[in-house]
């Protein structure tokens, strides 16, 4: 279930490293974690994801983009986005037990997402964010409520985010959601995870 605080790597901005930050993401509950690498070669994404998969049992597990990454070490799934591989050829790929995201930014694009057979959506970007080069314009809060309306499955909240104004987007109704620089550059990645999480408790 998707739910609470969404995972991604990013060793760019990561004080500690992959591995120590997926594993203080796992020990603070996280339901997901999403392995995303846009600079490595082939070789060393498919190592980093063996290795990461290995630990990931507490969590889903799904590979950013790269199908081929996901089938290699059976990722539980993948992240794709509106100019990655269409979601119907994924599907063949991986197989129906696995979990296909998909990135989007409109009500339509949600929708088609749904239809498609998408088994949740990432609303991207909320606010302004500087961890993705060609995230486009922010959508805002109000957008994830139109989501909420519009599609069955759950919608995950990404882009700009971080501790002071993901109260905002719990409130919006996010099933889930990612703050990737704001916790991964923190000191102590569990316990800002676990402060996001508390957010989605006290929603309940």
């Amino acid at each position: 279930m998707i739910k609470g605080y969404y995972f991604i790597t990013d060793a760019s901005l990561s004080k500690a490293g992959n591995l120590s930050d997926v594993e203080n993401a796992l020990a603070a509950g996280v339901s997901v974690v999403q392995y995303r690498n846009k600079k490595g070669t082939t070789l060393e994404l498919f190592e980093e994801a063996k290795l990461l998969r290995k630990i990931c049992r507490s969590a889903l597990f799904l590979i950013n983009d790269r199908i081929d990454i996901a089938f290699a070490v059976d990722a539980d799934g993948v992240h794709i986005g509106q100019d990655d591989m269409p979601i119907e050829v994924a599907r063949n790929i991986l197989g129906d037990k696995k979990i296909i995201g998909i990135t989007v930014h409109t009500v339509e694009e949600a929708k088609k997402a749904q239809e498609g057979g998408a088994d949740y959506v990432g609303l991207s970007p909320v606010f302004a964010t500087s961890t993705k080069d060609d995230a486009g314009s922010p959508c805002g809060v109000e957008m994830i409520k139109k989501l909420k309306k519009s599609v069955d499955i759950p919608v995950v909240a990404i882009g700009g985010i971080n501790s002071k104004n993901a109260e905002e987007v719990v409130s919006a109704g996010a099933d889930a959601l990612c703050a990737i620089s704001d916790v991964v550059t923190s000191e102590n990645v569990k316990e800002r995870i676990k402060k996001i999480q508390a957010l989605f408790e006290r929603e309940r």
